[in-house]
C-alpha cells in the first residue's frame, strides 16, 4: 500500500516540475490573482465538506508567480504595492478562504527574512520563491502559557546544528518544499530557522480538525534531530532593534482574509434573498421585496464597503513607508493603528455577513448541499487568531494616551 507521506510526495513533485511566471508588475498580480481565484472556486465546496487538501490550487499560486510578489525588484521579484497585495488576498479569499489563507504566512517571512537576512541568505531564498519553492511556518506550540513561549531548540554538537521540538498551527506546512521554525538558540535567544521540509527528522501531519478553515493544513510539524544548515539560521534580536512595520504588514494579510470572506458572504447572500420566499406578514411577492431584508442588506453593504475602506487606506500607508529609508516609532505605530482599525470593521463584515446569509436566506440557506454554512464557520475560525478586542483596546488606548501598540506580529 502506498503510504500517504508517499503520496503528498509525489503531488508535490509533479507539480514542481511545471516552470512557474515570474510577475513583473502589480497588474499581473492582479491578473494572475483572478486566474487562480477561478480555479480555486470550482472545487472549493467538495473540499470543504470532505476535507480534501487543494495541492493543485496552491501549485497554481505558486506557477502563476504569485509566491514572490513582494520579493524586491533588486532580487527579481515585482515588490507590487501593499494595496496591491491586499487586493491579491481579498480576491483569493473571496473564491477559497482556505486556499487564501495558507500563502499569508509566506508572504510574512519573506518580509522577515528581507529585515534579517544577509545579502546571500536573501539571493537564496528569494531565488527559491522565484523559481517556484512554497516557504511555510512551522506554528506556534501547544500547551505553552502563551503563543511566543518556545520549547523547540536549537543545540549544537560535533560543530552541526540540530532542530527539536513540535510545532501546532502550522497552516500550509504539508504544501511546503522549507519550513521555517522558530527555536531557542543555545545562547538563549531566539532564532528563526529554515529546514528543507524533507529532511530527515521532519513529520509534518495533517490533523487540524477545526471546524472551518477546514483545508488550510493548519496541524503539527515535529522535529527530531533535524540537521540545520548553518547559513539559514536568522537572528530574530534584528527585529527589535530598529523600528518596522512588520506587525502591520503580516496583520495586512489578516484584513484582506475576512474582507475576502466577507465579500463571498455577501455575494451568496444577495443570491439566496433572490431566490428565498417571502415571510407571509411582507405582503410582497418577492423576498427582495421585504423592507426589513433590504434595511439589513443595506447594512451590512455599508459595513462591507467600509471595511474595503479602510483596509485601502491602510495599505496605502504602509506604501508610503515603503518609500521611506527609515521609518520612526511614531510611523511604525500609526501602520499598526489603521491597519488595526480595519481589522475591526473586516473582524465584523465577515461575521455579520455571514450570519445574516442565512437568516435572509431561510431555510433553503441551511441545506447541506450549498454550503453556505462554510463562511461563517471560516469567518469565526480566521478571527479567532487576532481577537479584535485587543486591537480595540490598542487604537483607545493610542488616541487616548498616546500609548504605542506593542511590536510583534500580532498588531
Amino acid at each position: 500500500m502506498i503510504s500517504m507521506v508517499g503520496i503528498i510526495m509525489s503531488e508535490l513533485n509533479f507539480y514542481s516540475s511545471r516552470s512557474n511566471q515570474v510577475i513583473q508588475n502589480d497588474q499581473q498580480a492582479i491578473n494572475a490573482a483572478y486566474q487562480v481565484a477561478d480555479f480555486a472556486l470550482e472545487g472549493r465546496d467538495q473540499r470543504d465538506q470532505k476535507r480534501v487538501l487543494p495541492f493543485e490550487e496552491i501549485d497554481q499560486f505558486s506557477l502563476k508567480g504569485l509566491g514572490g510578489i513582494r520579493i524586491p525588484k533588486r532580487y527579481g521579484g515585482a515588490f507590487v504595492s501593499n494595496k496591491t497585495l491586499a487586493h491579491v488576498f481579498r480576491i483569493l479569499n473571496k473564491a477559497d478562504s482556505s486556499v487564501g489563507q495558507i500563502p499569508q504566512n509566506q508572504i510574512s517571512l519573506l518580509n522577515l527574512i528581507d529585515i534579517m537576512g544577509t545579502e546571500s541568505q536573501k539571493q537564496f531564498i528569494f531565488n527559491e520563491i522565484l523559481s517556484g519553492k512554497r516557504l511555510a511556518n512551522g506554528g506556534p506550540e501547544r500547551n505553552s502559557k502563551d503563543s511566543k513561549t518556545l520549547n523547540t531548540r536549537l543545540t549544537v554538537q560535533n560543530d552541526q546544528y540540530f532542530l527539536d521540538g513540535e510545532k501546532f498551527y502550522s497552516t500550509g506546512s504539508i504544501f511546503a518544499h522549507w519550513l521555517a521554525i522558530k527555536a531557542i538558540h543555545p545562547e538563549g535567544h531566539v532564532v528563526l530557522v529554515i529546514v528543507d521540509r524533507y529532511s530527515d527528522g521532519i513529520e509534518v501531519i495533517n490533523n487540524w480538525n477545526g471546524f472551518g478553515q477546514r483545508t488550510t493544513a493548519s496541524g503539527t510539524v515535529k522535529l527530531n534531530h533535524v540537521k540545520v544548515d548553518p547559513n539559514l539560521i536568522f537572528d530574530e534580536r534584528i527585529l527589535t532593534r530598529t523600528a518596522t512595520y512588520r506587525g502591520a504588514y503580516s496583520q495586512l494579510m489578516q484584513v484582506a482574509i475576512d474582507v475576502g470572506i466577507a465579500e463571498a458572504a455577501f455575494a451568496d447572500l444577495l443570491s439566496a434573498v433572490r431566490k428565498a420566499r417571502p415571510i407571509i406578514d411582507a405582503n410582497v411577492e418577492k423576498a427582495r421585496q421585504e423592507p426589513y431584508t433590504l434595511q439589513e442588506t443595506g447594512k451590512l453593504n455599508i459595513l462591507l464597503d467600509a471595511a474595503i475602506l479602510l483596509l485601502d487606506e491602510a495599505a496605502e500607508y504602509l506604501d508610503e513607508l515603503d518609500q521611506v529609508d527609515r521609518v520612526t516609532e511614531q510611523q511604525t505605530a500609526k501602520a499598526s493603528i489603521l491597519v488595526a482599525e480595519a481589522k475591526v470593521y473586516a473582524n465584523d463584515a465577515a461575521l455579520q455577513i455571514s450570519e445574516k446569509l442565512l437568516e435572509l436566506g431561510g431555510s433553503r440557506a441551511s441545506l447541506s448541499q450549498f454550503n453556505l454554512d462554510q463562511h461563517w464557520r471560516n469567518a469565526r475560525v480566521h478571527t479567532l487568531h487576532d481577537p479584535v478586542r485587543w486591537k480595540i483596546h490598542a487604537i483607545g488606548n493610542y488616541y487616548l494616551n498616546g500609548v504605542f501598540p506593542a511590536r510583534h506580529a500580532w498588531i
